[in-house]
């Protein structure tokens, strides 16, 4: 990456929070919650200039997990039609709301 690159990457405001969340997905397995945090975040960060990292790090949990996006959101779109996965998650706060 060069310097033009580099100075013109933007710091996402939820870049901590996130990365705290994306780090638990790369520790964590295939819930239904962590499903739908990974979802979240893939759409948060789609086309974002800036967080490589995070981008980076979303691709391997789905790899891990072996989920292509088609096959994620179309588990989560699931997931979200039987319930509210985020009311049953009690440390959970909304803030894309």
């Amino acid at each position: 990456m060069d310097l033009i690159q580099k100075s013109q990457e933007q710091q996402h405001p939820q870049y901590k929070r996130d990365r705290a969340t994306v780090n638990n997905l790369l520790a964590g397995e295939a819930t239904e919650y962590n499903l739908t945090e990974l979802a979240r975040l893939k759409i948060r960060y789609r086309g974002f200039p800036g967080a490589r990292d995070i981008q980076q790090d979303l691709e391997k949990v789905m790899q891990q997990w072996n989920y292509t996006e088609e096959t994620l959101y179309e588990e989560t779109r699931k997931i979200h039609a039987a319930g509210e996965v985020y009311k049953r998650h009690k440390d959970d706060r909304e803030d894309w709301v």
